[in-house]
């Protein structure tokens, strides 16, 4: 039997130590006590998304949670939907007709005997004129529309007016009904009160009067229910949203009143009491507006914020209905999604019922 080697001393040499890690557990431990090391198994990374996670218990570097998401499969979309009505919606490049018996209108143009759009947006037909409305645009003035704008610059007998178009409209001295609704030739001394009518700042509600040659806008008030806007709130939104109606003046049964502009300028503003005509719309009532009146406006404004969050049309019933629906939740729950998509889909659903 071979005997074991001794040391110098006639004892036996040390065994040599396990390498050991900054804890001072040796290495070949199936697992450190002092710190904590989850990872999923193979079987579970298949089912949920992946997550490291190391913490130190003894004093050790703390690492911070790191999650990655993986690309989920989403419901399939219902594509017998109601969408609001069929529409042709066409992307730039795509081919409307091969028919070479339609004219070309705005936002197509014509390539090998085949119209095709130039915009994104929703085809519209008008005997054999074939045109692309753009779903996001400036707006484009048509006459009669009623637009809501703001006074940009006062200038030799006429004003400056911001109307969300790609350029400022006009506002014409002769085009305005003066103070009392009084009928006669403009004169000097009324070029002189311009600023005493409207000045810089103020917000008005006006039609359009005609189109000139570059495309500006020249707007009229020359009727009574125009004129400067008082006390309300302004909700700026795309003109494609926007209905068109016979009238955009509405009063609604909730205690506001709110003109929808063409533009996409929308002004909401507490119902009056009674109208005062004999100013011819250039006064403003600046008195202090009842809390339970600027709820209602801060109502509406949300509610319209969220009918524009799922690209709805705009009008008195729509806004109505929507209004109703978030009676039971607060003004600030309103706007936040799960809310907004409750509310909007109740109004939808009505709306749809309304129709048949």
């Amino acid at each position: 039997m071979a005997e074991a080697s001794l040391g110098p001393n006639g004892a036996k040499p040390a065994s040599p130590l396990p390498a050991r890690n900054k804890h001072g557990c040796p290495v070949t431990a199936p697992r450190c006590p002092h710190s904590r090391w989850r990872r999923p198994s193979p079987q579970a990374r298949s089912r949920q998304q992946p997550s490291w996670l190391a913490e130190g218990a003894c004093g050790g570097a703390k690492m911070a949670a790191v999650t990655m998401r993986l690309p989920a499969l989403r419901a399939p979309v219902d594509s017998g939907a109601p969408r609001g009505g069929e529409k042709h919606l066409v992307a730039p490049g795509d081919t409307i007709t091969t028919d070479t018996g339609y004219m070309r209108g705005h936002g197509t143009y014509v390539e090998d005997d085949k119209l095709i759009a130039s915009v994104a947006g929703v085809v519209e037909r008008v005997n054999k004129l074939v045109c692309v409305r753009a779903l996001k645009a400036r707006y484009n003035g048509e006459i009669g529309d009623i637009v809501v704008g703001r006074i940009t610059e006062v200038q030799q007998k006429r004003w400056k007016v911001e109307t969300n178009s790609r350029l400022d409209s006009v506002l014409l001295l002769s085009s305005i009904n003066l103070p009392g609704g009084e009928l006669r030739r403009k004169s000097a001394e009324d070029e002189l009160a311009m600023r005493d009518y409207l000045q810089e700042g103020d917000l008005i509600s006006a039609e359009v009067q005609s189109i000139f040659s570059d495309g500006a806008v020249s707007l009229h008030t020359r009727s009574l229910k125009y004129g400067k806007l008082a006390q309300g709130v302004l909700v700026q939104v795309s003109p494609s949203l926007v209905k068109r109606q016979k009238t955009h003046f509405h009063d609604l049964p909730c205690g506001a009143s709110v003109i929808l502009g063409n533009n996409g300028f929308i002004w909401i503003y507490p119902t009056p009491e009674q109208k005062d005509d004999e100013a011819g719309g250039y006064t403003t009532n600046l008195e202090p507006v009842p809390l339970s009146d600027r709820e209602v406006i801060s109502r509406l404004r949300n509610c319209i914020m969220a009918l524009v969050t799922h690209k709805m049309m705009l009008f008195d019933t729509s806004i109505l209905y929507c209004y109703e629906a978030s009676l039971p939740h607060q003004i600030k729950d309103i706007l936040k999604p799960e809310v907004t998509e409750e509310i909007v889909l109740e109004a939808r659903q009505r709306l749809l019922d309304l129709e048949g």
